[in-house]
Parts: C-alpha cells; sequence; structure tokens
C-alpha cells in the first residue's frame, strides 16, 4: 500500500494526509474549496517546522513530507490511482453518503475505502457501494499526529482482510490500533459524549460554572482537559451531531443533547472555531476564560 487519497482539508484532513505523509507514503489530499486546500498546506508546513524545532523529524523529512503530498479540486483525479481513501468530510451522514457513492465509482476496484467518521454507521457508509467488504472505520484522534489511537470500525461486511490491513497500516503510522464494532459512538464517543452532555446539564441546571465543572474534573479525575473545554475543542456543532447519532440510533433518552448545547448551536457558538463556546478565545492566544455569559457574578 502507497498511494493514500484523504478527503476533506479541514483540521482532521490535514492532519491524517501529514500523517501519512510523514511515514512515506504518497498523499493526495482532496477538496472541493481550493482556499481550504492552500490554508491546509499551510498547517502542514508549520506543524512540520514545529517537528523540527522539537528534533522528531529532520529538515530533509520536512521537505520530503511536504513533496509527497499533493492537492486536488477534482475528486476522480484525486482517488485514480488510490490504494486508501480516508474519508475526513463534516461528521453528516448524507455527505458522507454521498461521498462514498462516488468515491467507489471513482476508485480502483481494489481500493479500501475508510471513513473518519467518530459516530456514522459504517455499516450503512459500506452498503451504499457495491464492494461493502472493503470499507471501514478508521477513527483518529485529534490532534492526529499527536494522539495514539486509531478506532478501527468494522462495519456488518467488512472482511478479516481488510480489518488486518488496516490494523497493520496503522502500526506503521505508529498508532494504536483497537477494534471495535458497528454500533452509534463505537466506544469512543458512546462514552465521551454522554460525559460531555451530563457536564453541559450540570451547568444547565446552575449546579456549577464552568471554569469550576471543568477544574473539578481535571483535578478530581486527572483528565487532562474538563470537559466543556474538550467539548469547545471538538466543536459543539460535532458534539451536538453525535448525541444525535447515539439518540436516534439506540432510542435511550439520555442520550437525548442537552437544550443548552442545542441553543449554542443554533446561535452559532461553536466552541474555538467560531472563537466562542463555553469559553472565549482571542485568534493567536493560548489564553482562555468563560464566555460571559457564563462567567459567576
Amino acid at each position: 500500500m502507497e498511494n493514500i487519497s484523504v478527503i476533506g482539508a479541514g483540521t482532521m484532513g490535514n492532519g491524517i494526509a501529514h500523517l501519512f505523509a510523514q511515514f512515506g507514503f504518497n498523499v493526495s489530499l482532496v477538496d472541493v474549496s481550493q482556499a481550504a486546500l492552500d490554508k491546509a498546506m499551510d498547517l502542514i508546513s508549520k506543524n512540520s517546522s514545529r517537528q523540527v524545532a522539537k528534533g522528531s523529524i529532520s529538515e530533509a523529512d520536512r521537505k520530503k513530507l511536504l513533496n509527497v503530498i499533493k492537492t486536488y479540486t477534482n475528486l476522480k483525479d484525486g482517488v485514480k490511482n488510490a490504494d486508501l481513501v480516508v474519508e475526513a468530510a463534516s461528521e453528516n451522514a448524507a455527505v458522507k453518503l454521498k461521498i462514498f457513492r462516488e468515491l467507489d465509482e471513482a476508485c480502483p476496484a481494489s481500493a479500501i475505502l475508510a471513513s473518519n467518521t467518530s459516530s456514522i454507521s459504517i455499516t450503512a457508509l459500506g452498503a451504499s457501494t457495491k464492494r461493502p467488504d472493503r470499507v471501514i472505520g478508521m477513527h483518529f484522534m485529534n490532534p492526529v499526529p499527536l494522539m495514539k489511537l486509531v478506532e478501527i470500525i468494522r462495519g456488518y461486511s467488512t472482511s478479516d482482510q481488510v480489518t488486518g490491513l488496516i490494523s497493520s497500516v496503522s502500526k506503521q503510522l505508529n498508532k494504536i490500533p483497537i477494534e471495535v464494532n458497528d454500533y452509534p459512538g463505537f466506544v469512543a464517543n458512546r462514552i465521551l459524549m454522554p460525559m460531555i452532555n451530563e457536564a453541559i446539564i450540570t451547568l444547565f441546571e446552575g449546579v456549577a460554572g464552568v471554569e469550576e465543572i471543568d477544574t473539578v474534573m481535571k483535578l478530581g479525575m486527572a483528565h487532562p482537559m474538563g470537559p466543556l473545554q474538550l467539548a469547545d475543542f471538538i466543536g459543539l456543532d460535532v458534539c451536538l451531531s453525535i448525541l444525535n447519532v447515539l439518540y436516534d440510533g439506540l432510542g435511550n433518552p439520555k442520550y437525548a443533547p442537552c437544550p443548552l448545547l442545542v441553543n449554542m448551536v443554533t446561535a452559532g457558538h461553536l466552541g474555538v472555531k467560531t472563537g466562542q463556546g463555553f469559553y472565549s478565545y482571542v485568534a493567536g492566544s493560548k489564553e482562555t476564560a468563560a464566555s460571559e455569559r457564563f462567567r459567576k457574578n
């Protein structure tokens, strides 16, 4: 396996492209937006410069990494030689199903189609293609170059051979693959999102403020980041989407999104990416403070 196509040049897509390129694969990064591709390559360049400064890669490695990534706005051109495609588009089932139907037509018959989805059914994605045995979940964690886990999700029809091959590729990327079955939220978000939702409910009901809730979880449970700040980092729209997948797929009211989360997403307060969520964020600064709405008087 040599040729990797990554669909989507956003936060996860550019991280996945960076990772594969760092480990010597030929990478095609595909996005409908040339501006998104330019931004992704700029980020990959900056992040790889940081790796050089830290001594984790050499300058020669950095140049090679950047040279093996090619960008495309045309899907067919970007996947025509792919051995493996990793889809990293927005966490929206309709969008992903459309992409997988297009990939099935455009990719070589031998290509494996993987999704970086954090919650959407791999079985459904596979069923939209003529190669359900070659469709799998490859859920990287953010930030991709740093986080060790890859959640490998087997759809109902995913073959043993494909599962083994994707686990092997994950190890080549110096990651630890964990195989799970295809049910709503898989493992990571089946456990994480109810915790985040409960933290939002705790805030919604006035039990404690944003910083107090996060501090309890950091100091009391040794979490590196509190659940509300983590929600901002993930994106409140993404959290809401995953909770809706859990609620719709499992039919249990314990997964119903908190009304506060729904209102914040509706208002466009999505966390780090909009500069406003449970915390306020200033571009170019690592400093955060609880949003004015949530500060104690």
